[in-house]
């Protein structure tokens, strides 16, 4: 007897056995996922590890640094407008600990921000909230010091993991603005990040950021 494909789909032919419009739903499911991953199959992410920095504001800049100063070109990043800048700072805790070395990023931003790891709050004897950029409720206080001065404030966070996106890159994975997934690293050590915020901009290219902890 010939085999009748499902009106359900059009391809594998897998739920034909079963009457029409009572397909068990874990085979529709099953079908739809099987898919849209071979539709996104060959689709990589890059993924970026950011290393402890700042963002910071022209008013705070210009206390550290002096009147005037302004962010001068290291190298460029991948999103672009976003650059690694020439001036670092020094980071101390309220129990007087201290890491030297924090590079700026920019431009500048209409807020300060200092992104940490985990083995960072460690050392500084601070507890980090993990925050959405721009997030920073019950960020933890530091005090900032330049060359020309130094700013005390509340400013550190652990950056959440996520994922930057133009909206056809979001349209292509099906996909939205603030939305929550899993990413699944590929190798002989891979693993599967949860927790990742996809963040979707008309001035974003594809790329996964992680720190230095989890990379």
């Amino acid at each position: 007897m010939e085999e009748k494909r499902s009106e359900y789909c059009s391809e594998c032919g897998y739920c034909a056995s079963y009457p029409p419009k009572i397909i068990p739903e874990e085979v529709l499911i099953k079908e739809i996922v099987q898919r849209v991953v071979a539709e996104k199959a060959g689709v990589s992410i890059p993924i970026s590890v950011s290393a402890r920095h700042l963002h910071i504001s022209q008013e705070d800049l210009e206390t550290l640094f002096g009147p005037g100063y302004k962010l001068e070109l290291l190298r460029n990043l991948m999103q672009p407008g976003e650059f690694a800048s020439t001036a670092q700072v020094t980071l101390v805790s309220a129990k007087m600990k201290s890491i030297s070395g924090v590079r700026i990023l920019g431009p500048v931003r209409k807020f300060t921000q200092v992104e940490l790891a985990r083995t960072d709050a460690v050392h500084l004897g601070i507890s980090l909230p993990v925050r959405e950029s721009g997030d920073l409720r019950d960020a933890q206080v530091l005090t900032i010091i330049g060359p020309k001065g130094a700013v005390t404030k509340p400013c550190a966070i652990k950056a959440k993991r996520h994922i930057h996106m133009s909206p056809k890159d979001a349209e292509m994975f099906g996909v939205k603005d603030k939305e929550i997934v899993k990413v699944k690293v590929l190798g002989e050590e891979g693993g599967i990040f949860s927790g990742v915020v996809v963040r979707v901009s008309e001035k974003f290219v594809l790329e996964m950021h992680i720190d230095t902890d989890e990379a």
